[in-house]
């Protein structure tokens, strides 16, 4: 993991973040100074960040929206006080309102973020300086180590680039913690058309089957949020297996790149996830990315040892051929 220290100290009303990189300083400095780039890591998982603004000047500023996987949102923004290409910029960071104003009650922070250069790459150092000892207490109670460190965790695959990530790897599945899965697949493709056949039911029949021998009998979707779909797969054939279905209800809906939803085994009094989707493109490719969150570690090891994995490969080899005809 990138991080290797978060400290805080009430002395000097300060929260320092450091991170090692295995990339040079100029190719980190362009992450964290392109918003498409910045996009990827800025937010921890579940809470992916969208600048709609960023000047990257002495006096310019920069806007951002966080989104939860309910819909629940946090806006920020930036003002830069100064900017030594590429070692160092500082900001003033603070919360904001829905028309992107400094956000009244909520503390006003300054930080500063350091790039240097080390013999396995760079060396990120981030200090927060807090106007007072509440306002350090106040970021810290909301979960500013957590999720700041989460977030600089995910930095890694935006430097080392999503086909390197990806190609050839097929469907990875990683352990974030007990509830939490992440699932990755780098598809040759554009993001639009793997939009598309997410959300297209004559699409999605063609590819999301699993194991051979089955069909999507049924594909309804309303992908507004608040609004249900409904999924059923049949074996046909010579296979075995009994029909079997999900539902849900569509919580977040943001074409072509975040798609939040409940998943619930239809007829069953089985728990449902809450599953986040996201589609990230980068030189013809997208890598797909879900984050599933489980009710408990029980759940989440059944459903594990089932071999989705494997079933989810399946349908995702078969994605990138119904693309090719698209």
């Amino acid at each position: 993991m990138p991080v290797t220290d978060v400290t805080t100290d009430p002395e000097a009303l300060t929260m320092t973040l450091t991170a090692e990189f295995a990339a040079p300083v100029e190719r980190v400095w362009d992450a964290f100074t392109t918003p498409q780039q910045l996009e990827r890591f800025w937010g921890p998982p579940g809470w992916p960040a969208r600048f709609t603004e960023f000047d990257l000047s002495v006096g310019g500023r920069a806007q951002y929206r966080m989104t939860s996987p309910q819909g629940e949102t946090s806006a920020g923004r930036w003002e830069f006080l100064a900017i030594d290409a590429p070692h160092r910029f500082e900001v003033l960071d603070a919360f904001a309102n829905d028309d992107g104003d400094v956000l009244e009650g909520m503390p006003t922070m300054r930080m500063t973020f350091a790039f240097d250069a080390t013999d396995a790459g760079t060396r990120m150092t981030s200090v927060t300086y807090f106007a007072t000892l509440d306002a350090l207490e106040q970021i810290i109670e909301f979960g500013a180590i957590e999720g700041s460190t989460a977030a600089m965790n995910q930095l890694d695959r935006v430097l080392e680039g999503l086909r390197a990530y990806g190609q050839g790897k097929g469907t990875q599945t990683e352990l974030l913690d007990d509830t939490h899965v992440r699932i990755t697949r780098l598809i040759e493709g554009p993001r639009d058309l793997v939009w598309r056949a997410h959300t297209e039911p004559e699409l999605m029949k063609q590819w999301l089957l699993g194991p051979d021998g089955w069909i999507m009998s049924v594909c309804e979707i309303d992908q507004t949020p608040g609004g249900a779909y409904r999924y059923e797969w049949e074996p046909v054939g010579d296979t075995e297996g009994q029909a079997f279905g999900f539902d849900g209800v569509t919580l977040v809906s943001e074409a072509p790149r975040r798609a939040v939803t409940t998943e619930h085994m239809t007829g069953t009094d089985f728990p449902s996830t809450l599953n986040d989707l996201s589609l990230d493109e980068e030189d013809g490719a997208t890598l797909i990315t879900l984050l599933i969150e489980y009710p408990d570690k029980e759940t989440r090891d059944m459903v594990l040892a089932t071999g989705m994995t494997d079933g989810m490969e399946t349908s995702y080899a078969r994605l990138e051929s119904t693309l090719v005809g698209v």
